[in-house]
């Protein structure tokens, strides 16, 4: 129990100001053994002990250790890009971020960034650690960045050429690895192996990758094999020891990912794009339903399939509902008879799809202000949930696109 007041304390009115801070030392949470108390916060969620700092100076001592605060378990975000983002004296760096559990916008300041940063764009995550394209001025060739945003810390990578940044997809690998995918060539930056230079490999695939995800230390995508009149997508894998790129001795390479049981499943989609599913053990392949196997049938929703990569079956995870479709495609609407009754098709029917482990957002042009979410449901089953996003900060008009991010202390840049 704390001790009694004591008589030679000052009392309210003698005239001496009050120490506050007195009156939380001789707070009975002071009492605890450090044990104790850091069993108690261990429970807190991220966000929770974050604002606790706020509260006592005990409290912010205990919660302000990076060897506690990484026993944490991080907050899964999601992190919108602007259409146009840039900053300056009057709009300090931010991003606009989404916490699904809760269902709140937050705004998650970057103020460490270099102050000749005029723009920067989020591009890939991996647990804790954010990757930023960063436009300097004067204008010259962008940089790729690493940082946490909790710890406030970052650290510039080495250059890359310019056409890296107009046409790399980057995915963040296992160690700090980092991959950047272009249509002919990857470049792997490892600080474990050299962190001074990239090493760059051939794709060898038979066309340009599209939307490719790296799922438990294998890369996926999606070619194009058809001609320039009808589209033919295959999914093909590649271990990251297949490229030659320092994980372990070299072993296979690029392969298509086919099984004659399932038929013309990518034949069904228009414009399909790879998302990881959740767990590491799913991969996700979103894309417009064609009315018909028309070359240029319109689409009559979203569809979202789901490849369970142990038993590598597909089966259908979500579809989206019509009155919620029809929000993405605006006017011009027109009843396709070879699609049967109540369905509805239309020309312009471009959906930006984002997201993974577990939920995927959609954007378009016509739907401004909002994006539509689907979660999985916990049990895998097919359906999920759909729902709108609303109230996005400080977006006005563009199409919206975003990444997943695992917010949190576990590692540093």
């Amino acid at each position: 129990m704390p001790p009694s007041p004591s008589s030679d304390n000052p009392s309210p009115g003698s005239g001496e100001a009050s120490d506050d801070s007195a009156s939380y030392d001789g707070a009975p949470i002071n009492y605890l053994p450090p044990d104790a108390l850091h069993n108690i916060l261990l429970r807190l969620p991220l966000r929770d002990a974050v604002s606790c700092r706020a509260v006592s100076r005990t409290l912010r001592d205990s919660l302000s250790a990076p060897s506690f605060l990484s026993l944490l378990p991080t907050l899964r975000l999601l992190l919108l890009r602007h259409p146009r983002p840039t900053h300056g004296p009057s709009s300090p760096p931010s991003l606009h971020a989404f916490d699904p559990s809760t269902r709140r916008w937050l705004l998650l300041p970057l103020p460490f960034l270099p102050s000749q940063v005029t723009s920067f764009s989020p591009v890939s995550s991996s647990t804790s650690l954010l990757y930023l394209w960063l436009d300097p001025n004067p204008p010259s060739t962008k940089s790729l960045a690493v940082c946490n945003p909790l710890s406030q810390s970052y650290r510039l990578l080495p250059p890359l050429g310019s056409a890296w940044s107009r046409h790399g997809t980057v995915l963040a690998g296992p160690r700090g690895t980092l991959l950047v995918i272009s249509e002919l060539a990857v470049m792997c930056f490892s600080p474990l192996q050299n962190e001074s230079q990239w090493m760059k490999h051939a794709l060898s695939l038979p066309t340009k990758p599209r939307s490719p995800v790296l799922i438990n230390e294998t890369l996926f995508t999606l070619c194009d094999v058809g001609s320039a009149w009808r589209s033919q997508w295959k999914l093909f894998s590649c271990p990251l020891a297949g490229l030659g790129l320092g994980f372990g001795p070299r072993q296979g390479g690029w392969a298509p990912v086919e099984r004659h049981m399932w038929g013309d499943v990518f034949e069904i989609l228009k414009r399909p794009r790879l998302l990881p599913g959740s767990g590491g053990r799913r991969l996700l392949m979103i894309g417009g339903l064609r009315s018909s196997f028309a070359m240029d049938a319109p689409c009559s929703t979203v569809l979202i399939l789901r490849l369970d990569l142990e038993r590598m079956e597909w089966d259908e995870a979500g579809r989206m509902p019509p009155e919620m479709y029809r929000c993405f495609t605006g006017i011009g609407e027109i009843r396709d008879p070879l699609a049967g009754p109540g369905i509805v098709t239309v020309g312009n029917n471009k959906v930006k799809v984002f997201g993974g482990e577990g939920r995927v957002w959609f954007s378009g042009k016509r739907v401004r202000g909002k994006i539509a979410m689907w979660e999985e449901y916990e049990d895998g089953s097919t359906g999920g949930e759909w729902s709108w996003v609303e109230g996005i900060p400080g977006y006005n008009e563009g199409v919206y696109r975003g990444i997943v991010f695992d917010a949190g202390f576990t590692a540093m840049p």
